[in-house]
């Protein structure tokens, strides 16, 4: 029970960052599958499974207030549950998104209804500032979040409370291999899908040898990923160090010819 309601605050908390903070970044999977692993006693299963569904959210947001997968409440879910079965972390890792993307996937019907319900709360705070109460008008503005964290820290403490070996091997053992092995290979192929949509929306063809020299140190130096992102990190600390420079010297170049 401790760990459901864990699971079910940490759950709230990554939702209530999406909204505006932006604190810890909770509403991406990566973080959400992290924080959900540390509460279960396995954080290298919360980070596989994040990263995998993280690699899946690549490209993927809310554009135009558009409902996309739960992708950070199926990660909580994936990975609480994957945690009490059995077996190494290869095949926990390949239950827990079994579970994980179809929970995604089926809470996004939710969040439609998170939407909505604000509405209520919007025009009893419009009733609130027409009678000049800032106090009614602040209770609104707090409450207001209620909806949005129910829709997912209901499915999460339910899903929680399943949190019993037998009952998650009794899971485990319910699901066909051949819909594990195909969840896997959805995992699998996923995040390329996601890969090129966020390379849609960036100017590869204006940097395109930022891929080449990520693409040489991985396949020929084989150099780790960590290093890759350190490397491309100090790149674009380089680039925006010295883009002020070239374009001042540039202007005075400019005022000189003039």
């Amino acid at each position: 029970m401790i760990t459901a309601i864990l699971l079910t605050i940490w759950a709230i908390i990554c939702v209530f960052d999406i909204l505006g903070p932006n604190v810890i970044m909770g509403f991406r999977p990566l973080i959400a599958g992290t924080g959900a692993g540390i509460i279960v006693g396995d954080v290298n299963l919360g980070m596989a499974i994040g990263a995998t569904l993280e690699l899946t959210a690549l490209g993927v947001y809310t554009y135009g207030g558009a409902t996309i997968p739960d992708y950070q409440t199926g990660a909580i879910i994936g990975t609480a549950l994957a945690a009490a079965g059995t077996g190494d972390l290869a095949g926990k890792a390949a239950v827990g998104l079994t579970i994980g993307l179809p929970a995604a996937i089926l809470l996004a019907s939710l969040d439609p209804i998170g939407r909505f319900l604000p509405t209520f709360w919007i025009h009893q705070a419009d009733r609130y500032a027409e009678r000049g109460n800032s106090n009614g008008l602040t209770w609104m503005h707090w409450t207001a979040f209620i909806p949005w964290a129910a829709v997912r820290a209901i499915p999460t403490f339910l899903a929680a409370l399943a949190l019993n070996t037998d009952t998650v091997k009794q899971l485990q053992d319910a699901i066909p291999s051949g819909f594990i092995s195909g969840m896997t290979l959805v995992g699998a192929i996923l995040p390329a899908v996601g890969f090129a949509m966020l390379l849609k929306i960036m100017p590869v063809t204006k940097y395109w040898y930022m891929l080449l020299i990520g693409f040489v140190l991985f396949a020929y130096l084989k150099v780790p990923l960590l290093g890759i992102a350190l490397f491309g990190l100090a790149i674009a600390f380089m680039f925006e160090t010295l883009r002020p420079r070239v374009t001042a010297g540039r202007g005075d170049e400019v005022s000189s010819n003039g």
